[in-house]
């Protein structure tokens, strides 16, 4: 499809620019949900399924994501292109402003405080880690766990201090 006009602000805003693309794409990076029917229970937005494979099509088509072909019976499997693993930057450029301009659990934004402070480096090793897993290219040496593992470890924490916060608290009865 070709843009409106030819502006590649424009371009990226007619690919990226509606909320459930960059979601989903969230979800694949991030979920690493990469079948259709864990990207629509994994939602915790509540993505339909006309919307899921709506928008599935559409990053296919802009050379976003592939989908591998599936025998009958089986799930196709979605895989990031390199267009889509250079959508990182941006995703997380969306993240840092909402964590300084937006309201939001402290689990759900404990991952982009990570990618913060880890910085243009942690971006660049997150985006190699996803190559190696999208594109099947060689792993690049790590020393300890690799940005993905450092992200689920950030949130797990997040949500066990939070979880045990919840349940420490005393109830309103119990404060008078």
């Amino acid at each position: 499809m070709e843009p409106r006009s030819g502006c590649p602000i424009n371009a990226a805003v007619e690919v990226l620019g509606d909320r459930w693309s960059l979601l989903v794409l969230r979800d694949v990076i991030f979920g690493d949900r990469r079948h259709f029917r864990a990207l629509l229970t994994g939602s915790i937005e509540g993505i339909a399924s006309n919307i899921l494979a709506d928008r599935l099509v559409r990053l296919v088509e802009a050379g976003i994501l592939t989908r591998g072909t599936a025998a009958r019976g089986q799930r196709a499997r979605y895989s990031l292109t390199e267009a889509g693993i250079q959508t990182l930057p941006v995703i997380a450029a969306l993240g840092n402003w909402g964590l300084d301009w937006q309201p939001g659990s402290e689990e759900l934004r404990i991952r982009q405080r990570v990618m913060r402070e880890g910085g243009p480096a942690f971006i660049d090793e997150l985006m190699d880690e996803l190559r190696t897993r999208h594109l099947d290219a060689p792993a690049a040496p790590t020393v300890g766990p690799g940005p993905l593992e450092r992200l689920d470890a950030a949130f797990a924490a997040a949500t066990a201090s939070q979880n045990g916060s919840e349940q420490q608290a005393p109830t309103r009865q119990e404060r008078h």
